[in-house]
């Protein structure tokens, strides 16, 4: 069985058993364990067989896939996460910038709060990842309906005495 379709079980089977809180106070320890190891070293890459770095960083094989399922958003080049297995070799590169985005975008406050973030970008620099991330999710209307034009809703009168008058 693929790995990532037994992380994928194994998931769906433990928040069944002990509720989805339960699953992310667990997950949450093991990916802070790791995610404190990889951006203390500062180094971006992540190389060998993923039964080798789950033993090295002392978790099972199967939250090592889910690790490795988080980041792969955050990769140079993602994995194809279906196709690995135990044995599988990797060779990845975490691109920084988009992990601190993408952890800021999942609410990990856990994660993206971790001081090991200190030494890799200045508060400046995580100041301004945190403003793009914020005016990514800030929607702007182009189409800004004017008080005497048409109202948008078809019903023919001006926006100002129609859908305008609340």
């Amino acid at each position: 069985m693929a790995l990532y379709k037994e992380w994928t079980d194994m998931v769906v089977e433990f928040v069944k058993q002990h509720g989805e809180a339960a699953f992310w106070k667990e997950y949450g320890e093991v990916e802070k364990k790791i995610y404190t190891k990889l951006l203390a070293s500062h180094d971006v890459s992540i190389k060998g067989k993923i039964e080798n770095l789950a033993k090295e960083i002392d978790v099972t094989t199967i939250f090592y896939m889910g690790f490795l399922d988080g980041v792969n958003d955050s990769l140079e080049a993602p994995l194809d996460l279906e196709a690995l297995e135990k044995d599988s070799e990797i060779d990845i590169k975490v691109n920084l910038e988009k992990l601190y985005f993408n952890m800021l975008d999942a609410k990990a406050d856990y994660l993206y709060e971790l001081p090991q973030w200190e030494g890799i970008f200045s508060k400046e620099k995580r100041k301004e990842i945190h403003t793009e991330w914020k005016n990514s999710k800030t929607v702007v209307n182009k189409n800004k309906v004017g008080r005497n034009d048409p109202c948008p809703c078809g019903s023919g009168k001006k926006y100002k005495q129609c859908c305008g008058k609340n």
